[in-house]
This record gives structure tokens, sequence and C-alpha cells, in this order.
């Protein structure tokens, strides 16, 4: 709705509807549990009316009608990059674009180019993007479909018929994006669990109802496999179906070595069965410490498996917005939230005056910023709380390498975030010298989501990472891992290059409302993959440690 409220020019109640939407889908509790939707952040009486329809009819009407009076499929649009609402709206009116086949159609017939505003430029742009979306097909952000598995785990965990359970597949390995899920239950009464299984209330397809296997797809369009195994198995099972098709190869041919068999059903000396039913059985029997499941990727060195951190070792997070930039809450919720996790400190690091459309503050609003910061500091002084709320930004790099914040005011900060957010598509050379030079402000402490991708919309734009990391380890700058689940940047294969080439990393969630701190374990997940441990993340350090940290 928000969307379509925007191609009307009705940027209010768009806002409205989209501020409502970001805070929905990071709720923790069921909407339909809630007996006063009022009391979700920017829902008033009007926005409560539909929602309650929603539930009651499976639709809104007002929604119904906005789709016909402009039927354009907007999500697959503006899933382009570079494609918003606005341009769709054009696209339409001028070329009577619906959907991505028209758009594609009409970019390639060169029809797009001619549009005022638009240009050849743009025009490439869109077949680009369209390309990469059509690499991306298939798959599935992780942190959009955990929030549907992980209740699928509940409600199988919670039956009597089920001994054992564990998702596998790339799920488990906790990679970015998912083609499929897969669940291994152990059950002395399979056809129960089966039967309960193909019927949960998110399934919209059954695609196959077994005793030992049933397949299905759920509401977010993944499709789900559950299957029985026996106890003595399990652990085989677990290891195999985890995968990766590399990570198997690799081990069934140490077993070889070993004179053994491996195979999901267990490890065999000849006819005899000698491991199988705990992942850590097996890969004792092969000669192996247990390795964790992010790590089963690519080939390791089987003597050094890395100590990869964990979420409990997180003691702050960095990179927060509030209320005063345009996130949902105020810096004194967003501390009692940090301190409800366990965390030591909270850092508030809102953006800064050359991104107007993320209302970004001026050195005026800064500064008057860290006078409510230092009172509410203050008052946990006073109150004997061992918790400080730090006092940072998310500054812009400039086109030229410049921050748009004077250096009078970052060395001020307990802290300086810094990030391209514009002109993506520069050359390689010019975007590599232009992190280059924000590094070597000594004031920048740390590079926000480093190469600007958005999993599924855009790629990671050209730049020399190798580069970066020569100049992080001269200036000490610290990597951001980014949590948010589109972003997840650093990949996997960076954070490694990082971590080798001896660069501090820091894992911050982008948070814009407190539900989205609980984002963390995301980031966590992304530096296992990476192979980071505890001493390579700077917000596993105690306020004291992690102050010296910075320039």
């Amino acid at each position: 709705m928000a969307n379509y409220l925007e191609m009307e020019d009705s940027s209010f109640r768009s806002k409205a509807y989209r501020k409502v939407a970001e805070v929905l889908e990071t709720l923790q509790e069921s909407v339909e549990d809630m007996k006063d939707l009022e009391k979700i952040p920017g829902v008033g009486k009007h926005i409560a009316s539909k929602i309650e329809e929603y539930l009651k009819t499976g639709f809104i009407r007002d929604y119904e009608k906005l789709k016909k009076e402009t039927p354009i499929k907007l999500e697959e649009i503006i899933a382009v990059e570079g494609m918003g609402v606005k341009k769709a709206k054009v696209l339409y009116d001028k070329l009577k674009i619906k959907n991505l086949k028209d758009l594609e159609k009409a970019a390639k017939k060169n029809k797009i180019a001619k549009l005022e505003g638009f240009g050849e430029k743009t025009e490439k742009n869109i077949l680009e993007g369209i390309a990469f979306l059509e690499r991306s097909s298939g798959r599935f952000l992780l942190g959009k479909i955990t929030p549907v598995v992980e209740d699928i785990l509940d409600k199988l965990s919670n039956l009597k018929e089920v001994e054992k359970i564990s998702t596998a597949g790339s799920f488990r390995r906790r990679k970015e994006t998912v083609g499929d899920v897969d669940i291994l239950i152990v059950s002395k009464k399979p056809e129960e669990v089966m039967t309960f299984f193909v019927s949960l209330p998110d399934v919209v397809k059954v695609w196959g109802h077994g005793t030992t296997k049933s397949s299905v797809r759920i509401k977010e369009g993944v499709d789900v496999d559950l299957r029985v195994v026996p106890a003595k198995s399990y652990g085989s099972a677990l290891q195999y179906f985890t995968g990766s098709k590399e990570h198997n190869i690799i081990t069934r041919r140490i077993a070889i070595g070993k004179e053994l068999k491996l195979n999901e059903y267990g490890v065999f000396r000849g006819a005899k069965m000698i491991a199988g039913k705990t992942e850590k059985e097996v890969y004792r029997a092969i000669g192996l410490d247990w390795i964790p499941p992010e790590l089963r990727e690519s080939e390791l060195d089987f003597k050094k498996i890395p100590k990869i951190i964990e979420l409990k070792d997180i003691k702050g997070d960095l990179h927060c917005h509030s209320k005063w930039n345009g996130g949902n809450d105020s810096i004194a919720v967003i501390a009692k939230k940090a301190m409800k996790m366990g965390y030591e400190y909270i850092g508030i690091s809102d953006h800064t005056q050359f991104l107007k459309i993320e209302h970004g503050l001026n050195e005026k609003q800064l500064l008057k910023q860290k006078k409510e910061i230092d009172k509410i500091n203050l008052k946990f002084k006073i109150e004997n709380l061992k918790f400080r709320v730090l006092w940072g930004c998310e500054a812009n790099i400039l086109t030229d390498g410049s921050i748009d914040v004077s250096d009078k005011v970052l060395e001020q900060m307990d802290y300086v975030i810094a990030g391209v957010h514009s002109a993506l598509k520069i050359d390689k050379e010019k975007m590599t010298q232009r992190i280059i030079m924000a590094m070597e402000n000594p004031n920048v402490d740390i590079i926000a989501h480093p190469s600007g991708r958005i999993l599924q919309q855009r790629d990671e734009y050209q730049f020399d990472f190798d580069k970066i990391l020569e100049t992080a380890k001269k200036t000490e700058t610290i990597l951001e891992i980014n949590s948010s689940p589109a972003r997840l940047d650093l990949k996997d294969s960076n954070i490694r290059k990082a971590k080798k080439a001896g660069v501090k990393m820091v894992i911050g969630t982008d948070a814009h409302q407190i539900s989205q701190l609980d984002l963390m374990n995301f980031g966590v997940s992304q530096a296992r993959r990476g192979w980071a441990e505890k001493e390579d993340i700077i917000n596993t350090q105690p306020l004291s440690i992690l102050l010296q940290s910075f320039k």
C-alpha cells in the first residue's frame, strides 16, 4: 500500500504505511495474538482497521482498489536496481509497462532511453539489473525465511512423537540465500508427524506426503522437506544432508583413506557400523574434531579448525539509528533494550546531512544529540548501572572521498562510521580511491557495509578489496559486517581475507527500530562463515578495550 500511495503522490500516508510495514516485519509477537493493535509503533486507528480487515478476510479492499487503478506488478519492477515507485509509474503512463517482462522488452527495444529523466545509462542499468535478478532467482534471503522456519521447528519440537529435530542443508550452514529447507527428525510414529507437518497453517502446497519423507511449499514460497531417519543414523544423516557437497566429498575421501565408508546411514568398517548416532561421533570416527556447519563450505585445514565467534561473545552494537534521523525509537528506549540483551554498551550512529532521504543530521543537530546522550549516561551513572551509550554517526563518503561532517565535530565523537551511499556506479579505480581517502581520515574508525551490495537487488560496486585491506591495515580502520539480512556485507570470502590480513571487524545491525537489534545473530552467522574468531571482532571486547580500538 505504501508503494501505491507513493505513486499517487500521497507521501505522508505512504511514509506512515511504510514505517508500519517495517515494524510488522520484525515483530517478535504474532499480530493475530495482539489484543491492542494500536500498541504497535506507528499504528493508529486507520491502519489498525486495515490490519483487522486483513486478519478477518485475508485481503484489504483499499489495496485491491489501488491495484485495479494502477495494474502494475510493482514488486517485480522495483526489485530491479535503480527502479523506484515513481519511475515505475512514469513507465506505466508512457509505455504501459506492467511487469518485468514488459520492462525488459522495452529496454531491449531502446524505448526507455528516449523518455525524459531516463536516458541510455538508465536503460543499460535496467537490463543489468534484470540480468542480476535472473541470476538470483529461486533463492530466498536467510533472514526472510528464518522466522517461518523457526516457527515450523517449534511446532514440530512440541510434538511428543518427535525425539530429535534439526534443520540441515544451506539453512543450517547459514548461507545468505537458501534454495530450500531440509528438516530431519527421529520418531517412532512418523505417520502422525507427517500428517501434522503437511497440515501446518503456513503450508500452501503439498508436493509429497509419505511416511519417511514429505515435501511442502510454505507461504514465503520456499519448499521444505521433512525426513525421518533412524536414531542410530541421526548424526550421519545430519552430517550428510547438511553438506555442502564439496565438504561431503572431502570427508568421504578422508574416511576412505582410513579404510572406512561414510554415508548418510553411518560410518562403516566393512559391514560393521562404528558410528552414526551423533555428528561428533561421526567426525571422531574419521579422525576429525566436530566442524561447525558454517565452516562446511570448502576445504579446511582440519588440524586447525578455528574457534569461531558465538552470539554470546557480543558485548554491544555500534550501528543503531534513533528517532533523531527517522528511526523508530528514542535513544533511551534503544539503551533499555540493549541492557535487556545483556550488552555493556550501545552506539548511536545516525545518518548525517548528505543523506537527506534518511533525514541525515547536520552538525548542529549532532552536537545537540551529544547533550542528550551525556544526560542519559549521567543518569545511568547515578543509578550505578554499568552501561554506556556511545556517541557516533554514520557519515557519508562523498565522491571525492571527503566526509560530509567537519573534522572539528568528528573528532569529538566516541567513534565514526563512514559509508558510501551515493554514486555507486563510478569506476573501480575511483571507487577504491574514494574509500581509501576516507580511511586515511584520522577521525574515521569504521567503514560501513564495505561493498555496498543488497542481496538479490544490487551487486557490489566495483572496487579493489585487496587495496582496501592494505589501507585498513595501515590506518587501523575497522570493516563492518552488516547484519541486515538484505546486506550481510562483508561476504564470507572477504571476511576470511580480512582475518588473514589482520584487519579488525565489527558486527553491526544497522537497526532502525529496537526489534532489529535482534538481527545481530545473522551478522554473527556471517562472521562464522568467514572463520572469524572472537579476537577478530571488536565488539566482543569490554568497553575499556573497545574504546582503544578507535583512533
